[in-house]
């Protein structure tokens, strides 16, 4: 089958051995792959696959099931799917673990469907489980253009939380206003933090993905018994803060990563998902925003989009 390659830190169309379905998994016939920031990363050197993970990049597919490994239960031949997966996504074929795929919400395309794992996990699981944002509360995200930051946006809207994003322009900040957020704010214009006591708001909940000076940034807006959740770090991960505030303020301050995370966990979010968000997409309440579709073979071309970070949205490879 064709997949993408990482040689010297560039992409490259090759040909491998099609995977096989295992015990518990299935075999996917990709016809599209989401693109992500950890992907950047893994071919950067900086984020290598978990142990037995393919080496060939790619998160989160969506396609036909057109294979069986023994003991699956839930899936069957001709289904329609979406997987979050460890690695293998940019190629013609994936195996992905049966407990860890969806069905195609109704009324999706599967390059809809292909934006949908690595985002919905992540926001599920660092809003909802470890943030446990409630209705009414207010969230705060940083990052609200990005694939995670719109999702965000529209499942705090559809739970009753209001919104309130960061982005690094004027027309992403309207993107997100169209969304839902209540309050945007271009950071390259205006301080988050001056913003925030002008007009009176404090955060509940906080998904930053930026870290460096944010940090100590995000202690000063957090409310009282609020709740930062850390998923990444593009200004680094070591910093000077005065922690304070999270005594005064009572505050929880986490964080996770999901791809290394074991089948059984990611099955949990899943079956969360199913329940709870899923009829959210069928009717239409939440929705992938897709950016850009690239081929296959153009997937260098959608690493340097996502690098320039000019998109709002996702960004998909089509197969």
């Amino acid at each position: 089958m064709n997949a993408v390659a990482i040689v010297d830190q560039q992409l490259v169309l090759e040909q491998i051995a099609r995977p096989e379905a295992g015990p518990g998994q299935v075999l996917i016939k990709v016809t599209a792959a989401g693109v992500n920031r950890p992907d950047i990363l893994q071919r950067k050197g900086g984020y290598p696959p978990p142990a037995g993970a393919p080496l060939t990049p790619g998160l989160e597919v969506a396609g036909e099931v057109v294979a069986l490994g023994a003991g699956v239960k839930r899936c069957r031949l001709g289904d329609h799917v979406c997987a979050l997966v460890p690695g293998g996504g940019y190629a013609e074929y994936c195996v992905a673990a049966e407990d860890n795929t969806l069905p195609v919400p109704a009324g999706m395309s599967l390059v809809e469907a292909a934006a949908l794992p690595e985002t919905y996990f992540t926001v599920w699981t660092n809003v909802f489980q470890r943030g446990a944002l409630k209705a009414g509360e207010t969230l705060l995200v940083h990052g609200g253009s990005s694939g995670i930051g719109t999702t965000a946006i529209m499942l705090a809207k559809a739970f009753g939380s209001r919104v309130i994003i960061t982005a690094g322009s004027d027309e992403k900040c309207a993107d997100c206003l169209k969304l839902g957020a209540d309050v945007a704010i271009n950071y390259k214009s205006h301080d988050f933090v001056v913003e925030m006591e002008r007009l009176g708001l404090k955060a509940d909940v906080i998904l930053d993905m930026v870290g460096g000076d944010y940090v100590a940034r995000n202690l000063k807006v957090a409310a009282l018994n609020g709740r930062i959740v850390q998923i990444a770090f593009q200004l680094g991960s070591k910093i000077e803060a005065d922690f304070m505030p999270i005594m005064l303020k009572r505050l929880t301050f986490t964080g996770s990563t999901l791809r290394p995370r074991s089948v059984a966990e990611k099955a949990i979010i899943a079956r969360e998902l199913e329940q709870k968000v899923w009829p959210l997409l069928a009717q239409g309440q939440c929705k992938p925003q897709i950016f850009k579709t690239f081929a296959l073979a153009d997937a260098a071309n959608a690493h340097a989009l996502m690098e320039s970070s000019v998109h709002t949205g996702k960004i998909v490879l089509t197969v």
